[in-house]
C-alpha cells in the first residue's frame, strides 16, 4: 500500500474528490451528472480508476446523509463548513461498509479534511468525532434508510401509501444492478452466459455483479448496451415493425433508438442537446445500427408523419434514486410545474408528428402521477382522436400492469431480484 492508499485502497485523490462531489450536492445543489461532467470540476485530472472510485464513494455516501447526520449530530456542536461535513458523511459511509477498516478509514478522513479545507483546520475535530465511531460496529445500524425529502415523500405517500414509501425508501438504501438489453434476442442466452447475467422476465438481462462496461465481452462489438429492465419496456411497447417510419423524440442517450433500430424500423432519433446526440451516434456506431438523427427543439421541429412515435419526456427522475441518489437533494418541488408544462407540450407535439391511425408511446421515469398519470388523462382530454391501448407487455413485475391499461413501475418492484427503476408507461392510439 502506497502512501496515497487508504485501508480500502481507495487513494486520497479519490477521497478528496468524493467529498468535494458530496459537498457540490449538498452545498450547492449541484448534481453528480453537471460535476463530473464539467472539465473543471472534482474529478479533473483524475485517472478513470481513480474517477470511478470517487463516483463510487460519492453515491455511497449520498445514500447514507441522513443517518450518517443523525449519528453525528451528538458528537457536533455546531454545523461544521460543507468540506469538512462531506468529510464526516463519507467516513461514516465507508464505517458502515467496512467497520473492521476503522483506523485506516479515519486517517483518510482526516488527510480529505486537511486537503479540503485548509483554513478550517478541522482535521483534530474530524479525528476526534470519527475515533467515536470507530468502534468496530457499524455506526449506522439501526438508522434504517435514508428518508426521501418532505415533498415527495408526502407526494408519493398520498399516491401509493406509506408502505409503498418505506419499501421505495429500502429499495434507494444500495445501488442498482447493471441491466443490458441484447441486439438481437435470439441471441439473448449466448450473451447471458458470456456476461454472467440472469435473463428477466421481460427480456433484459441482469448482470450477477458489477464490471466495467466497456471490458465486458460483446460491448466492442456492439452485441448489447446498457439499460435498465423499466427503461427498456416503452420500445418493446411501441412494437416497432420492419420498415415503420418511428420518430423518437428525446432520444438521447440512445437506448431506446437502439431497441427501434434492432426492431427494423426506420428510425428518426431527435433530442435538443448536441453533446448528448453525440453519444446517440457513437452508441449507433458500436451497435452497427443506423438512425438519423437530428439535434432540435422538438416543440419547433417540422417532420413526418410517422407510424409511430416514442415520446421519453424529461421529468424529475424521481423513479431513477437508485443510480442518481443525489436527486433528492439537488430537485426541487418547484421544479414540477415546468416539467409537467413541457411534458403536455411534448404529447401534443407527438400527436402532430403522427399519422392518422398510427400510435404513440409516453413513458417518464418518475414516480409522480403529475408526470404520468394526469399527463394522459389530460392528453385525452385534449385530443379527441386520441385513445388509451391498454398495454400488456409480459413478463412485468407484480403489480406493474394498472387496471387502467397503463404500466407503472416502482423501486420496491423485483426486491427479491435487485429491483427496478420507477418508470410510467402509457400507450395511445390516434384516429
Amino acid at each position: 500500500m502506497t502512501a496515497d492508499r487508504g485501508a480500502s485502497g481507495d487513494s486520497l485523490s479519490a477521497r478528496l474528490a468524493a467529498a468535494r462531489l458530496i459537498a457540490g450536492v449538498l452545498g450547492e445543489g449541484r448534481s453528480l451528472d453537471r460535476q463530473t461532467g464539467d472539465p473543471a470540476g472534482p474529478l479533473a485530472g483524475l485517472s478513470p480508476a481513480d474517477r470511478a472510485r470517487a463516483g463510487r464513494l460519492a453515491g455511497a455516501a449520498l445514500r447514507r446523509v441522513g443517518p450518517a447526520e443523525a449519528v453525528l449530530a451528538p458528537l457536533v456542536r455546531s454545523p461544521p463548513a460543507p468540506a469538512v461535513r462531506a468529510a464526516l458523511i463519507l467516513a461514516v459511509a465507508e464505517l458502515s461498509e467496512r467497520p473492521a477498516e476503522a483506523h485506516g478509514i479515519v486517517d483518510a478522513a482526516v488527510a480529505v479534511a486537511r486537503a479540503a479545507a485548509p483554513k478550517a483546520r478541522a482535521e483534530g475535530f474530524v479525528n476526534a468525532v470519527l475515533r467515536q465511531l470507530a468502534t468496530g460496529a457499524d455506526p449506522l445500524a439501526g438508522q434504517g434508510p435514508q428518508r426521501l425529502p418532505g415533498w415527495l415523500r408526502d407526494r408519493l405517500g398520498a399516491a401509493w401509501g406509506g408502505r409503498a414509501v418505506a419499501a421505495i425508501e429500502a429499495a434507494h438504501a444500495g445501488p442498482a444492478p447493471l441491466d443490458v438489453t441484447p441486439r438481437d434476442p435470439a441471441a439473448a442466452g449466448r450473451i447471458a452466459r458470456a456476461l454472467e447475467a440472469d435473463r428477466l422476465p421481460q427480456g433484459s438481462l441482469r448482470l450477477r455483479q458489477a464490471r466495467q462496461v466497456s471490458a465486458l465481452p460483446g460491448y466492442a462489438e456492439g452485441d448489447w448496451w446498457v439499460q435498465d429492465a423499466a427503461a427498456a419496456l416503452p420500445a418493446r411497447l411501441l412494437a416497432a415493425q420492419p420498415g415503420e417510419a418511428v420518430l423518437d423524440l428525446c432520444a438521447a442517450p440512445g437506448g431506446k433508438t437502439l431497441q427501434l433500430a434492432a426492431a427494423g424500423a426506420t428510425v428518426t432519433a431527435l433530442d435538443k442537446s448536441p453533446a448528448r446526440m453525440e453519444r446517440v451516434a457513437r452508441n449507433l456506431a458500436r451497435c452497427r445500427l443506423t438512425a438519423a438523427l437530428v439535434t432540435a427543439d422538438a416543440r419547433d421541429w417540422q417532420g413526418g408523419p410517422f407510424d409511430a412515435v416514442l415520446l421519453d419526456a424529461p421529468c424529475t427522475a424521481t423513479g431513477t434514486i437508485r443510480r442518481h441518489p443525489d436527486l433528492p437533494f439537488v430537485r426541487r418541488p418547484a421544479d414540477l410545474p415546468a416539467l409537467a408544462a413541457l411534458q403536455a407540450e411534448l404529447i401534443d407535439r407527438a400527436v402532430a408528428l403522427v399519422r392518422p391511425g398510427g400510435r404513440i408511446v409516453f413513458s417518464t421515469c418518475s414516480l409522480l402521477p403529475e408526470e404520468g398519470e394526469h399527463q394522459i388523462r389530460g392528453a385525452l382530454a385534449r385530443h379527441p382522436a386520441l385513445s388509451l391501448t391498454p398495454a400488456d407487455p409480459a413478463g412485468l413485475p407484480k403489480g406493474a400492469r394498472r387496471p387502467e391499461g397503463w404500466v407503472r413501475t416502482r423501486p420496491d418492484m423485483w426486491s427479491d431480484r435487485g429491483g427496478i427503476d420507477g418508470f410510467f408507461i402509457a400507450c395511445l392510439a390516434r384516429g
